[in-house]
């Protein structure tokens, strides 16, 4: 693939209706503070194309567990981040997609809820089983397009029905619902609203999190998983791979404009039902409970857009090749080593597990609607934060730290595991109160906020990691040559041409200038909006 297509399928993959939905949501609920969970992507998508994608070819690799089981050895590895892959591609990102992709459509043409699951689910296995990878990322190129329209004509009109953008802040300020509950204050506007940076104790959002936990949970997202680094492995050469990161970067500058502020907006034009705080309001709205947030950018089309226009995108390329991909990869290589009785599978087999596997992400839509307050975005970023850190560690230490071996790296992961899912667990069982409710949480709940928990989570992850490392024997070399940063070859191949070189690079110095300015860009827009 060239440059174009693999940066847009690299936003498209990331934009999905589950960001559409979550992102315009936690701006209706909270301001412009969420646009960090993109913009922050500009840093690992540089990281991705500069750092990642140099070693994963090296190592000629075809999915993340199998770059996991070449640098560590040993096969448990690879089992456990193949499964917890899948696992988290169901509870994060298929299930999302397609309760928000079927809230839209709900919304929209009033069709039952698992109707329009069913069709929209229908309607990405054609194109995904019968193209593979590349009618995947073309078809994330055309919707691409269609976003960026679509999202700029809202947009505008947006704006017009509140007077502009610089009347957002006084319109948001007032977008209180007529009918609150009594002796609180969930049902105002947060005053911080329109600042990136929050306050490190109080903040739904804190830039001390912001900063650093969220970094942890990108590099898992964009260097690690499987979805998105497929897309820069089908790169022609490196400098292609360089140039659809940068243009990624650039369009993830988008959705501040295109979908954070309309969500913002919506709340202003319909308080007492983006904004709603009391049950009964809240059921009347959206049918949950919780809150309506989740409705803003739906809410927003079907009453400023013309009819014709309030068409909505579905694509979950997750549920196609990069599941089958981990499933193929992972049984051919238990049959292979003896590890258990049966034939080597082809793709029929893998597709009827992913079939399961969605419908377990159908069956786990009704517990979306009540999650973190009703915020769709907020419910992925926490349920991420206590499973992929110890992924995270596992991965940079492999990649920076050539003494990391196999067993520090397990342990690690289990440790990982162990405590994360016991926050995770804690979450579902104590999950948002309602407006006016007294907070009945677990400390670790409720003073802990999970963004600051990944940055712990990291850390004892990673300390396990070299504490069992170097009370171990160190990796043999094939475990370390061309797997990690400072052993990778360099070298042009044996006969390559001088102007070719030339070319690249040539090629490769535009790549970098235009690294440099996407972060100055990057840099420019959180400080205005400090």
């Amino acid at each position: 693939m060239t440059w174009w297509p693999i940066g847009a399928s690299l936003f498209a993959s990331s934009e999905g209706s589950g960001l559409f939905i979550g992102l315009a949501g936690s701006g209706a609920a909270g301001g412009l503070a969420v646009a960090g969970f993109e913009w922050n992507a500009t840093y690992v998508l540089l990281a991705l194309a500069w750092v990642f994608v140099p070693i994963y070819i090296s190592s000629e690799i075809v999915t993340m567990p199998e770059y996991i089981q070449k640098r560590y050895g040993g096969q448990r590895m690879r089992m456990y981040l193949s499964v917890l892959s899948l696992l988290l591609s169901v509870f994060t990102k298929i299930s999302i997609d397609l309760y928000a992709g079927a809230l839209f459509v709900h919304i929209c043409l009033g069709w039952n809820f698992y109707l329009s699951t069913i069709l929209m689910l229908a309607i990405t296995a054609l194109y995904t089983i019968a193209g593979g990878l590349a009618a995947v990322i073309y078809t994330d190129a055309l919707q691409t397009l269609i976003m960026v329209v679509g999202a700029v004509i809202l947009t505008v009109k947006a704006f017009d029905q509140i007077g502009g953008y610089e009347q957002l802040a006084a319109a948001y300020a007032q977008a209180i619902p007529s009918k609150t509950v009594a002796n609180t204050t969930c049902h105002l506007p947060r005053a911080d609203a329109m600042h990136m940076f929050r306050d490190p104790h109080t903040a739904d959002l804190p830039w001390t999190g912001m900063t650093f936990g969220l970094t942890i949970m990108a590099t898992w997202y964009w260097c690690t998983g499987q979805v998105i680094v497929q897309r820069s492995l089908s790169a022609r050469d490196l400098n292609h791979a360089k140039a659809g990161s940068i243009l990624a970067s650039y369009l993830k500058m988008l959705p501040m404009g295109l979908i954070i502020m309309p969500g913002m907006i919506s709340r202003a034009l319909f308080p007492d039902d983006v904004g709603c705080v009391i049950p009964s309001e809240c059921l009347r709205a959206c049918g949950a409970e919780i809150g309506c947030s989740n409705i803003a950018y739906p809410k927003l089309v079907m009453e400023l857009m013309p009819i014709g226009c309030s068409a909505h995108r579905r694509r979950e390329e997750s549920a196609g090749r990069p599941g089958e991909l981990l499933l193929k990869s992972l049984w051919n290589e238990q049959v292979k080593r003896g590890c258990v009785e049966g034939p080597r599978v082809d793709g029929n087999w893998c597709r009827l597990v992913i079939v399961v596997l969605i419908g377990v992400s159908v069956a786990w839509i009704p517990v979306l609607q009540g999650a973190n307050s009703g915020q769709l975005f907020i419910y992925m970023q926490s349920v991420t934060s206590s499973l992929a850190p110890p992924v995270t560690a596992v991965f940079i230490l492999g990649v920076f730290w050539q003494r990391a071996n196999e067993q520090g790296a397990f342990w690690g992961l289990m440790v990982g595991l162990a405590v994360g899912a016991t926050r995770l667990v804690l979450e579902f069982l104590y999950p948002a109160l309602p407006c006016g409710a007294v907070d009945t949480r677990p400390a670790v709940l409720g003073s802990i906020h999970y963004l600051h928990f990944a940055i712990a989570l990291f850390a004892l992850s990673g300390a396990v990691v070299v504490a069992g490392s170097l009370l171990t024997p160190p990796p043999p070399g094939a475990q370390i040559q061309n797997l990690t940063w400072w052993t990778l070859g360099r070298d042009l191949p044996p006969g390559a041409k001088t102007a070719g070189s030339r070319k690249q690079a040539f090629w490769a110095r535009v790549c970098g200038l235009n690294a440099i300015l996407l972060m100055c860009v990057n840099i420019f827009f959180y400080a205005y909006f400090a």
